[in-house]
């Protein structure tokens, strides 16, 4: 017998085989979870399958994903917006700012509407949020598309202190918020595997906001740096009402005490957060005005 081809079979099972296998074991589990059966004969010939299974998709993805990465790549940079959108960070810059603005505009409407639907104070507190974060985006968006990035210093010095002003303002919201998470039992809730699907885009947006504001840090352009420390900073409230969602899903047995630290804490942790990086924006930004005042000073004695 020739056990590599075996091996090689067993590995790379044909397309069809995949799928019809990948369809047999999920079925298989439902069946499982739903009926009670998990410690029975018949489900552990169903765990041994779906380990099979995840096996040889995971083998399968590991060959097929990168060419077709490489496929899409090409792609993309046969197209001119999206070859500029890969390799020219300021557009790309703009390019988020805007997307991020839209999207903001859509959930203050949507928070507006469920209020007139509702009559909660939960979704104005909401609304003023994502209206604060709106106002900040539009301004720094509105002078990207007038001046861009790194032409005038000076002028995104200032439009920077304008911007870490108003991101002070998110504590006011935010306070309402864990105010209402604490004595109203407000807060999000997410069903099924949707709670999951949440969870892991909370923690790419964040670890994505954190890279982001590393990564064009050193473009010296503080109207870049500040979009990206309002999406640290919106990041950072997604953990907090990521929390509230998990205690709904998974804090049944949690007594009540313990989820009140919790809500505390991170509400204070994120409400620090915001203001060290506002005050570190103002401070930064203002001695940077001073010492350019006095650099044209020196240079017209």
């Amino acid at each position: 017998m020739d056990w590599k081809k075996l091996w090689k079979k067993l590995l790379f099972p044909p397309r069809w085989l995949l799928i019809a296998l990948s369809a047999v074991s999920a079925a298989a589990l439902i069946f499982v979870f739903l009926n009670g059966l998990e410690q029975t004969i018949p489900a552990y010939i169903v765990y041994v399958l779906a380990f099979y299974t995840l096996s040889v998709v995971c083998v399968y993805l590991s060959v097929v994903l990168p060419s077709l990465f490489k496929n899409a790549r090409h792609r993309v940079y046969a197209n001119p917006f999206g070859e500029r959108y890969l390799t020219d960070a300021q557009y790309r810059a703009r390019i988020s700012l805007f997307s991020s603005l839209c999207i903001n505009l859509i959930y203050v409407g949507i928070n507006v509407l469920s209020f007139v639907l509702y009559r909660s104070m939960w979704f104005i507190c909401l609304a003023v949020y994502y209206s604060i974060l709106a106002v900040m985006r539009f301004l720094l968006s509105r002078y990207a598309h007038k001046k861009g990035f790194g032409t005038d210093h000076f002028g995104e010095l200032r439009r920077t202190i304008l911007c870490s002003g108003i991101l002070l303002t998110v504590n006011f919201a935010l306070s309402g918020a864990v105010l209402m998470m604490l004595y109203q039992n407000k807060g999000y809730e997410y069903h099924g595997v949707l709670i999951y699907v949440m969870a892991a885009y909370t923690f790419y947006t964040t670890a994505h906001a954190v890279a982001g504001l590393v990564k064009y840090r050193r473009y010296n352009s503080p109207v870049m740096t500040m979009s990206k420390v309002i999406s640290l900073s919106a990041a950072l409230v997604s953990m907090l009402s990521l929390e509230t969602a998990m205690f709904s899903q998974f804090g049944q047995n949690m007594d009540a005490d313990s989820k009140w630290l919790m809500i505390v804490l991170t509400g204070a942790g994120v409400s620090f957060c915001v203001v060290v990086m506002s005050a570190y924006m103002i401070i930064k930004s203002v001695n940077e005005i001073k010492s350019l005042k006095g650099e044209q000073n020196g240079k017209q004695k």
